[in-house]
């Protein structure tokens, strides 16, 4: 209990009040600060520059692509808690890969892969057809998961068990910036 052993002798129902009291208002801070990043994704990607043609016509051009919005700044802002805690993690024991770290990235990893797609695919309602307008994008981001789950295989579990090498981590983030 977060108060001690004091704790232990309250009221069961009013800890349990007490305790869902806290959890509420821990998501209504989350919601909030959810709300301002989204805000802030939006003012980021809206931003547009204007382009002149040799002929002299000008015209106005996004400067972020949408896809390589939600690749980058999306991806790193809802995974911003799993990496610091993967990084708090191996830089506290010694740059070995502990218990929490790449199972918390990976088990989210798996869970917006998983089951955000069939929440999105449930929510269709019946006789209605949704279509992947951008397949190349699709088929991109499909095979690099899996390449992606694969490589976390590979160097965590048949190359070097629980030791993270710094190649391998290089190697790694460097992935990022060619899935760009």
């Amino acid at each position: 209990p977060i108060g001690g052993d004091v704790e232990r002798q309250w009221n069961p129902y009013l800890l349990g009040t007490l305790y869902f009291l806290g959890l509420c208002w821990c998501f209504l801070g989350v919601s909030i600060i959810a709300d301002i990043f989204m805000l802030a994704i939006e003012k980021i990607t809206s931003i547009d520059r204007i382009i002149t043609r040799p002929d002299g016509t000008k015209y106005r051009v996004r400067t972020w692509n949408d896809t390589v919005a939600n690749l980058t700044l999306m991806a790193m802002g809802s995974s911003a808690p799993e990496i610091m805690v993967n990084v708090v993690e191996i830089t506290g024991a010694g740059f070995y890969s502990g218990d929490l770290g790449p199972s918390t990235v990976v088990g989210s990893a798996a869970f917006n892969l998983l089951v955000i797609n069939a929440f999105c695919t449930f929510a269709i309602l019946k006789g209605e057809v949704r279509r992947v307008k951008e397949i190349g994008v699709y088929a991109a981001t499909s095979t690099t998961s899996i390449l992606a789950y694969v490589w976390m295989v590979v160097i965590l579990v048949a190359h070097t068990p629980d030791i993270v090498d710094t190649w391998e981590a290089a190697v790694t983030f460097a992935g990022f910036p060619l899935l760009v």
